[in-house]
C-alpha cells in the first residue's frame, strides 16, 4: 500500500504542482511535453490523444499506468479530458475535469483485487509560467479531494457500506517550481484552510464496525525534491547515486478526530484533539531524518469494559532522529530525541490504583536527547546486502560514541536527571557479553526517591524488605546530595572493562 501511495501521490501532484511568473514565455506544447517527460521519468507509461485549435491544446483519454514495485499489481489513472490554454502573456492555464478515476489492481494471496479511487475538485485553477527548463505553476481550489469509489475481489464487488474513505482539502493554494537540468529540482509550497477525512468499515461476517471522522486546520507544506533524470523507483541504490533527495515540513494549527465502533459486540469510542504540530522529514544518499511534534494533545476513550472514560493529556510530545544510511568505514554522526511533556490523566483513572490520593499527581515528563557517531557497514540500498544481513546475523554497523545531552524523568514526586559521554571499543566484545566495551562517564541526580518509597510502602504496593533492597542499591550507587532526599551518582566505565560508582569499583 505504501508503494501505491507513492505512485498515486506522485501522479496527482504532477497535476497540482509548480510557482510564479518568470521572465520568459512557455507554450502549451512545452508544458505537455514536460508532463510526459516527467511522468515517464517517474516510471509511468503515458498515452493520450492530442488536438490543437487556436491557442488551446486538448488532451483526451489520458492514461497514466505504472507497475507497483515488488508486487504483481499496477496503478492506473485516467483523465478523460484536460485543456492547456495559452493566455497570450506567456502563461498557460490548465483545465481539469471535476473528477476522474484512479485504479489500483493486483493479486494478494492468490486473489485478484481492484480498488477504484476518485480524484475530485471544485474550481481548481492552475497557471504555468516560466520557460521550458524552469517552469513555475500557481494553483488554487476551494475543494480538492480523493475518495474510495469501490473495491472488487475476484468477481465480487463489495457493497458500498463495507468500506468508505474520503479525504478533502479546502481553500487550497500553492505553488511549485520545476528546474530542469541534469536533475529535476521541484520546490513546493502549499497552504490549506482545512483537511477533513472520513473512513468507515463494516465487517460483513460479524456485527463489528467502525468509523473515523477527523479534521485539521490551517495546514502548510514546504519542501524540495531533487529527481535524477534516470529515476527508477525499483532501484533505490541507483536513484540515490543519481542525486535523489527530499526535504519537507508539514504543519497544522489544530486537529481533532472521533472514532466510534463495535468490537465483539461491544461499543467503543475515542476522541482526540491537539493544538497543532509539525512533521518534518529529509532523505538523501547520506542521511534520513524525522522531526515530529504535537502540542496540547488530549485523548478520551470509552469502552464497555470500563464504567468511566479514560482521559489523558500531554502539553507536548515529540520525536526526532537523524541517522546515516550510507555504507562507510568512516564514523558518521547520528542523533535521537524524544519527549513527553506534562503528561496528565483524569482523577478517575488515578483512583484505580491510588484511591486515597497518596501519590503526587503533578504532570509527568520524560525527555531524552542523545547524539553520537557510528559506522554503517551495510549497503541498505542493496536488497542482496539486506538479505545477506538477515541470514548472517551480523550487526549492520558499529556504535563508536554516544553522548546523552539530556535525560529527564519526572513523575509521582520523584525526578531523575542526567547526562553521559561514552566511546565504544568494538574490538573488545568480551567484557560485556558480546557488546562493545564502553569508556566514559554518566552523571545522575535523583530527587524524591526516599519519599516515593515511603509512600509506596504506605499504599501497600511494596514491602519493607523490597524497600530496604532498593535503598541499599541506591546507597551503593549514589551519594547524598546537598538538598534533603537527593542523591548524586557518577558512574565511570574504564577502557579495561571496570565500572566505578563514585570512585568505588563495582565491577
Amino acid at each position: 500500500m505504501s508503494a501505491f501511495l507513492r505512485r498515486s501521490s506522485g501522479a496527482v501532484l504532477a497535476y497540482a504542482v509548480i510557482t510564479q511568473g518568470a521572465f520568459a514565455d512557455v507554450t502549451a506544447q512545452q508544458v505537455w511535453d514536460d508532463w510526459q517527460t516527467y511522468l515517464s521519468q517517474m516510471g509511468y507509461t503515458v498515452t493520450a490523444e492530442q488536438s490543437i485549435s487556436g491557442g488551446v491544446t486538448t488532451i483526451t483519454d489520458m492514461s497514466v499506468v505504472a507497475a507497483v514495485p515488488d508486487t504483481e499489481g499496477s496503478f492506473k489513472m485516467t483523465v478523460p479530458q484536460m485543456t492547456l490554454t495559452e493566455n497570450g502573456d506567456g502563461t498557460v492555464s490548465i483545465g481539469f475535469p471535476e473528477n476522474f478515476p484512479m485504479t489500483l489492481s493486483g493479486e494478494e494471496e492468490g486473489e485478484a483485487f481492484s480498488v477504484d479511487l476518485e480524484y475530485y475538485h471544485s474550481g481548481l485553477e492552475m497557471v504555468v509560467s516560466g520557460q521550458p527548463d524552469d517552469m513555475t505553476y500557481d494553483y488554487s481550489a476551494p475543494t480538492l479531494g480523493m475518495k474510495l469509489g469501490g473495491v472488487q475481489v475476484e468477481d465480487e464487488t463489495l457493497p458500498d457500506d463495507i468500506l468508505g474513505v474520503d479525504f478533502k482539502l479546502t481553500d487550497l493554494t500553492g505553488n511549485s517550481r520545476m528546474k530542469i537540468g541534469e536533475t529535476r529540482t521541484v520546490d513546493q509550497k502549499m497552504t490549506a484552510a482545512g483537511l477533513t477525512y472520513d473512513m468507515a468499515f463494516t465487517d460483513p461476517e460479524s456485527p463489528d464496525k467502525g468509523s473515523v471522522d477527523g479534521s485539521m486546520d490551517q495546514l502548510t507544506f514546504e519542501g524540495t525534491s531533487v529527481i535524477p533524470a534516470d529515476f527508477d523507483g525499483t532501484d533505490p541504490q541507483t536513484f540515490f547515486q543519481g542525486g535523489f533527495s527530499f526535504s519537507g515540513l508539514f504543519t497544522y494549527a489544530s486537529g481533532k478526530a472521533a472514532i466510534e465502533g463495535t468490537s465483539e459486540g461491544q461499543p467503543f469510542s475515542m476522541g482526540t484533539e491537539s493544538q497543532g504540530g509539525r512533521f518534518g522529514a529529509s532523505l538523501d544518499d547520506q542521511r534520513l531524518a524525522y522531526d515530529i511534534e504535537q502540542n496540547s494533545a488530549k485523548l478520551a476513550v470509552t469502552t464497555a469494559d470500563l464504567p468511566f472514560p479514560i482521559e489523558i493529556a500531554m502539553a507536548k510530545t515529540g520525536l526526532g532522529f537523524e541517522f546515516p544510511v550510507q555504507q562507510s568505514e568512516e564514523e558518521q554522526p547520528f542523533g535521537f530525541s524524544i519527549n513527553m511533556t506534562d503528561f496528565t490523566m483524569s482523577d478517575v483513572l488515578w483512583s484505580i490504583f491510588d484511591p486515597a490520593g497518596a501519590l503526587p499527581r503533578d504532570p509527568a515528563t520524560i525527555a531524552l536527547d542523545a547524539t553520537g557517531t557510528a559506522k554503517i557497514l551495510t549497503n541498505f540500498f542493496d536488497p542482496a546486502s539486506i538479505e545477506a544481513l538477515e541470514t548472517s546475523g551480523e550487526a549492520p554497523g558499529e556504535l563508536n560514541s554516544l553522548k546523552i545531552n539530556e535525560l529527564l524523568i519526572s513523575m509521582v514526586g520523584a525526578k531523575l536527571t542526567g547526562d553521559a559521554d561514552f566511546t565504544f571499543d568494538n574490538s573488545n566484545t568480551e567484557e560485556f557479553d558480546g557488546l562493545p566495551t564502553p569508556a566514559g562517564v554518566a552523571n545522575l541526580q535523583l530527587a524524591g526517591a526516599n519519599a516515593l518509597i515511603d509512600t509506596l510502602i504506605t499504599m501497600g504496593l511494596i514491602g519493607e524488605s523490597d524497600a530496604m533492597g532498593a535503598r541499599m542499591m541506591m546507597g551503593l550507587m549514589a551519594v547524598p546530595g546537598d538538598e534533603p532526599d537527593t542523591l548524586n551518582s557518577k558512574i565511570e566505565f574504564t577502557e579495561d572493562g571496570q565500572i566505578l560508582a563514585n570512585g568505588q569499583r563495582i565491577k
